[in-house]
C-alpha cells in the first residue's frame, strides 16, 4: 500500500508543537511570563481559574507590542528576540524560539491586548483555534495583556491527561514563585479563583528570598559568593543541619532562566555527600552566570534543559564553591552574635584545655546522693564545677565557639556552656568526625601512621576474601594496616592505624575485609575511599556510654572547632545543637 506524503495544515502543525510547548497550564504561564519579563515589566498580576484550564490572565506594564505586530506575536516562529545563528548562540533573554503564543493560540481561546507608549490607545487581537481575526481599539495602560481561556478545549485528548485542579493550581503557583525568585525587582500578584494568594512587591533578592521560600530557609542557609572568570555562583544553600526529606526546595537558575540539570543536581549532590544524611536531600536557591554563548539553552521547547560547553570545569567549580563552605570549621555555623564577638579559626588556637576547680558548694554531699540513683561511681559521675575565671569567659563573650564542658549526660551527650547559651554535643558523633578528617588528611599526606600490636591478632576469613587482599597487602599497609596471612583461611593482624588504636583489632579488620569483598582494594582505596575511612572513624570514635572527664570533653570541643564539616558526623546527623538563653527562658517562661 502506497501512502502519499502531505504538508500538514499550519493549524496542526502548532498543535503539535503545543504538545511540546504546553505540556499543561503551568508551561503556559511560564511562557508568557517570561515574554513580561522579556519587555521589561516591573509588575506583572496573574489571575487564574480552575488551576489554569479554565483561564490564565497576565498582566503587565511592560513595553508593549505594536500594533502591526499583534499578529506575528501569535504566528509560529517569530520573534523579536534573535535574527541569527549567532544570535541563537548566545542568547540573553528567557523567550527566543517564538512558538510559545502560537502553540498556545492553536489549542486555546485567546485574547492579546497591548499598548505601546507612542500610542493613544491600546489595540487588541482575539484567535481561536488558530484563527486570528483583525486588530480592534481597546483600553489600556502600557503593557501587554493576555488572556487565555479554555486550554486544549480543541485537543479533548490531550485534556483528559490534566491532573486536578488544585494539582493543576500548585504548578501554577510554582511557576509564580520560581520566577519570583529570580527576579527580585519586579512585583508580583497571584490570584485563584477570585481570591488573591500571592504578593510580591519589589524586594532585595534576601527579601525575596524570605517570601517565596520561607523564613525557616532562610535562617538555615549559608550564604554563596564564588567566582572564577566569568563564571560565577551566588546564592543560598541549606544547613546540612536542617536538610529535610523533601526535594521540593531546590532552585537553580543559569542567566535568570530556571533550569533542571543532571550536571548541577550532581555536584550539589556531591558537595553535600560528606555531611549529610542518605535519607536527606539539600535545598538551595542558586544564581549561575556565565557569557551566553557558555550555554546552549536551544535543547528543547521547554527551554529548561540546558547544555554548557565546558561542562567538567561547571560540575568542578560549583562543587569546589559549595563543597568549600560546607567543610568550614564550627564557628560558621554560630549565631550572628557571636560571629560579631570576634570569634575565628585563627584564634582557636589560643583556647587550651580551661583550668576548672571545684564550685564552693557542698559539691561531694550532692554527689554521694544522687551516686546510688545513677548506678554510676562518684569519680566517674562527671559533675566538676566551673571556675569563676570561665564563667567570667562565657558572660564576656570570649569563650571559643563551643563553650566550655560542664557534664556529661547518660554517657551519650556533653553539656557545655557558650555565650549563647547552652551547647549538647552528640561525643560519639562529634569524634567520629574529627577521626574521619584526620584520616582523610594523613592519608591525602600518603602519611596513615600505624600502631603495632604487643601481640598479633589470629582473625579467620574467609577463603575468597582472602583471595582478594592477598595481592594487595601493600594497599592496605597504606592506610595502616598490616595483615600477614598465616593459612587459606586466617590472617595474622600486626597494626592498624594509629587513629584507631583504641578500637577492637577484629572488628576493626573485619569492616575492612568486608568493604574488601563488595568492592575490591583498588575500587576501595580509589572511588570508594572516603566511605572506608568513614567506616573506620565509626569504629575509631568514642563509643556511647563511656565516661569522659572534663578536660576529655574540652579537648573534643576544641577538636572540633578546628575540624571541617564538623557539624555533622560520617553518615549526616547532626554532631551539636545551640539552645539559646533566649530560648531557654521561653522554656521556662522567664519574663512572663
Amino acid at each position: 500500500m502506497i501512502v502519499s506524503i502531505r504538508v500538514l495544515p499550519d493549524v496542526l502543525i502548532s498543535q503539535i508543537a503545543a504538545g511540546e510547548v504546553v505540556e499543561r497550564p503551568a508551561a503556559a504561564l511560564k511562557e508568557i511570563l517570561e515574554n513580561s519579563l522579556d519587555a521589561g515589566a516591573t509588575d506583572i498580576q496573574v489571575e487564574l481559574e480552575q488551576g489554569g484550564v479554565k483561564r490564565i490572565r497576565v498582566s503587565d506594564n511592560g513595553a508593549g507590542i505594536p500594533r502591526d505586530e499583534l499578529a506575528l506575536a501569535l504566528t509560529r516562529h517569530a520573534t523579536s528576540k534573535i535574527e541569527s545563528l549567532a544570535d541563537l548562540e548566545q542568547v540573553a533573554s528567557l523567550g527566543f524560539r517564538g512558538e510559545a503564543l502560537a502553540s498556545i493560540a492553536a489549542i486555546a481561546r485567546v485574547h492579546l491586548t497591548s499598548c505601546i507608549a507612542e500610542s493613544e490607545h491600546a489595540w487588541v487581537v482575539q484567535v481561536e483555534g488558530g484563527r486570528l481575526d483583525a486588530p480592534a481599539p481597546a483600553a489600556r495602560a502600557v503593557g501587554t495583556t493576555i488572556d487565555i481561556q479554555d486550554l486544549f478545549f480543541n485537543t479533548p485528548a490531550r485534556r483528559k491527561f490534566l491532573k486536578t485542579e488544585g494539582t493543576e493550581y500548585a504548578h501554577c503557583a510554582e511557576t509564580v514563585r520560581r520566577l519570583a525568585l529570580a527576579n527580585p525587582e519586579t512585583a508580583f500578584t497571584l490570584t485563584h479563583n477570585g481570591r488573591v494568594q500571592l504578593r510580591l512587591n519589589a524586594e532585595s533578592p534576601v527579601t525575596r528570598v524570605r517570601q517565596v521560600m520561607g523564613e525557616a530557609f532562610e535562617r538555615n542557609t549559608i550564604a554563596v559568593d564564588a567566582a572564577a572568570g566569568l563564571l560565577r555562583v551566588s546564592g543560598w544553600v541549606i544547613r546540612p543541619s536542617a536538610a529535610t526529606g523533601s526535594r521540593d526546595n531546590q532552585h537553580v537558575f543559569v542567566n535568570g532562566r530556571y533550569v533542571r540539570d543532571k550536571l548541577i543536581v550532581h555536584a550539589l549532590k556531591e558537595a553535600y555527600r560528606d555531611v549529610l544524611h542518605h535519607q536527606l536531600n539539600p535545598a538551595y536557591c542558586l544564581f549561575i552566570s556565565l557569557p551566553p554563548d557558555g550555554v546552549d539553552v536551544n535543547v528543547h521547547p521547554a527551554k529548561t534543559e540546558i547544555r554548557f560547553r565546558d561542562s567538567r570545569g561547571v560540575h568542578q567549580f560549583l562543587f569546589h564553591a559549595v563543597e568549600r563552605l560546607l567543610s568550614t570549621p564550627v564557628e560558621a555555623g554560630m549565631t550572628d552574635a557571636a560571629l560579631s564577638s570576634g570569634l575565628n579559626a585563627s584564634s582557636l588556637s589560643a583556647y587550651g584545655v580551661p583550668q576548672q576547680t571545684l564550685m564552693p558548694l557542698q559539691v561531694n554531699e550532692a554527689l554521694a546522693f544522687y551516686a546510688p540513683l545513677s548506678g554510676a561511681p562518684l569519680a566517674q559521675s562527671g559533675a566538676v564545677g566551673t571556675s569563676s575565671s570561665t564563667l567570667v569567659d562565657v558572660a564576656t563573650g570570649d569563650a571559643p565557639p563551643l563553650g566550655y564542658a560542664m557534664a556529661q549526660l547518660h554517657g551519650v551527650y556533653v553539656l557545655a556552656q557558650n555565650a549563647q547559651g547552652l551547647v549538647l554535643v552528640d561525643m560519639h558523633a562529634a569524634h567520629e568526625r574529627v577521626v574521619y578528617e584526620k584520616l582523610k588528611t594523613a592519608l591525602d599526606a600518603r602519611a596513615v601512621p600505624a600502631q603495632a600490636l604487643l601481640i598479633p591478632v589470629a582473625l579467620t576469613v574467609d577463603a575468597c576474601d582472602l583471595a582478594e587482599i592477598a595481592p594487595h597487602l601493600d594497599k592496605l599497609s597504606e592506610i595502616g594496616f598490616e595483615l600477614t596471612i598465616t593459612s587459606p583461611t586466617s590472617v595474622a593482624v600486626r597494626s592498624v592505624p594509629w587513629l584507631l588504636k583504641n578500637a577492637d583489632p577484629v572488628e576493626l579488620t573485619r569492616a575492612v575485609l568486608h568493604e574488601v569483598a563488595e568492592f575490591g582494594v583498588v575500587r576501595l582505596l580509589a572511588e570508594r575511599r572516603n566511605e572506608l575511612l568513614a567506616t573506620l572513624a565509626c569504629h575509631g570514635a568514642v563509643r556511647a556510654n563511656r565516661h569522659l572527664t572534663i578536660p576529655e570533653m574540652n579537648a573534643l570541643l576544641r577538636e572540633m572547632e578546628a575540624t571541617d564539616r564538623a557539624g555533622q558526623c560520617n553518615h549526616g546527623r547532626p554532631t551539636w545543637f545551640q539552645i539559646s538563653i533566649k530560648e531557654l527562658d521561653a522554656m521556662f517562661m522567664r519574663g512572663r
